[in-house]
């Protein structure tokens, strides 16, 4: 017992680090300012992308069976390999892991020397490379050493904003500060690394000797929640200094320069070197783990015609040079993206989780094209390509999803998935009961 409570423990430190990256600490400060005197349900809505959705896709995939291919194989093979390719490519080489290296420079390194942010790139790069080199270990690595360190920066620096803080939150104009927490809370991709960690943590479980599906799964669970718990309170301190300081800065503030302001303001001439330690480590968790899981994943799609080995050392050298556009640009580019593939893994994720209810597999490929259709077509509303329209060319059926329920508040994907979901389910029951009599009329 007391092995397995170690291991717990030790699993969701890791967890926590792996989810608690460079988006983690600079978009809950930004979301605190917008919200201002309404930020506990900017919070709110912040907290379902941002950790409830992370947990359940954690929780979803131990029970379909510990990959992304088991989680969306319902959906159909072809569309489990494209729907995986790009998520890990998302939370890959192309977003998520040169952000990470992007706001170390911009947090952490240039307001304190002029270092070239090419060379400064290419050195957090080799201490990633240095860690997810050689797989074995990766989570007692990140879970013992490096998690430690950030928790005790972080909770300096929100615990000195509570004693004293830096303002009172003043009111902003915020419409609809849960859907902006919610909708700002893709930008973490949380939601898509947690449906992916479940290789590398059963890896881990496997090394820790817990072979039984019912040991692994009790021990992932547990350590979702302790993660989940503790990102809570983090979220949460970071997200109410940014309401303090809400009338004291721009409302179009960075969110690079905001972080940099509450750590100077609270902390002082020390505060840039603490912030410096704190995204060093968050953001270095954050890579190690996506790091390793771009190498696992794309090893075994090919069945080892692209080693680990060569796949993490591309991922860090493509990731090097990416990270230098800065951390801006990679959110601007991030978000159509996003918008399109966060609905279909919430739906992927309550699916799976209700499994018993679902009655056949066409139901979750109804489900998961509603999803992915609105979600394309408010992706198309967000990218600007100059000459090309796109929007204007589908601008009927974009009025037809601007009248959906939930449309305002940027949920309009939610009722087609729903009603897809249903007629694929009957689409499915029809197919089966034209099978079956066929079998009879066989007989």
């Amino acid at each position: 017992m007391k092995k397995e409570l170690k291991d717990t423990i030790v699993i969701s430190a890791a967890l926590f680090a792996m989810f608690f990256g460079a988006g983690n600490l600079i978009f809950p400060p930004a979301i605190g300012v917008e919200g201002g005197s309404r930020w506990i349900m900017s919070l709110l809505g912040f907290l379902v992308t941002g950790i409830g959705l992370p947990v359940l896709g954690v929780l979803a995939v131990s029970k379909a069976g510990g990959t992304i291919d088991s989680l969306a194989n319902v959906a159909g093979k072809k569309f489990a390999i494209i729907f995986g390719s790009v998520v890990i490519l998302a939370i890959g080489p192309l977003l998520a892991i040169p952000r990470t290296g992007a706001t170390v420079y911009e947090i952490g390194i240039k307001p304190m020397m002029d270092v070239n942010p090419l060379f400064s790139s290419v050195v957090y790069f080799a201490v990633t490379l240095f860690f997810v080199i050689k797989p074995s270990g990766i989570i007692d690595k990140v879970g013992k050493i490096l998690t430690p360190i950030l928790l005790l920066v972080i909770g300096l620096i929100i615990v000195t904003g509570i004693i004293k803080p830096m303002g009172l939150p003043v009111a902003t104009d915020i419409a609809n500060p849960f859907s902006s927490g919610f909708l700002q809370g893709y930008q973490t991709m949380d939601t898509l690394a947690s449906i992916v960690l479940g290789g590398i943590i059963l890896a881990a479980l496997l090394e820790k000797g817990y072979t039984k599906r019912s040991d692994q799964t009790k021990i992932t669970t547990l350590s979702g929640l302790m993660a989940g718990a503790v990102l809570a309170i983090v979220y949460g301190g970071l997200l109410y200094l940014g309401a303090t300081i809400s009338g004291g800065v721009p409302s179009d503030i960075s969110k690079t320069s905001l972080i940099i302001q509450i750590t100077n303001t609270l902390l002082g001439q020390s505060g840039q070197l603490v912030m410096c330690v704190a995204v060093s480590a968050a953001c270095l968790t954050t890579s190690i783990g996506l790091t390793a899981i771009v190498g696992n994943y794309f090893e075994a799609l090919t069945k080892g015609k692209l080693s680990y080995k060569s796949i993490v050392i591309f991922t860090c050298v493509f990731s090097a040079v990416m990270a230098v556009i800065g951390v801006e640009a990679l959110v601007k580019v991030a978000e159509p993206l996003l918008v399109m593939v966060y609905p279909i893994a919430i739906v992927l994720i309550v699916f799976n989780l209700a499994d018993g209810l679902i009655p056949n597999d066409s139901f979750y490929k109804g489900g998961v094209f509603g999803a992915g259709l609105v979600g394309a077509l408010d992706a198309i509303k967000i990218i600007n390509i100059p000459g090309l329209n796109l929007a204007g060319a589908l601008k009927p059926l974009n009025d037809v999803v601007n009248i959906m329920p939930l449309a305002e508040q940027g949920f309009a994907w939610i009722v087609p998935a729903i009603v897809f979901a249903l007629a694929g389910g009957a689409i499915g029951f029809a197919i089966k009961g034209k099978a079956e009599a066929k079998k009879t009329e066989l007989a």
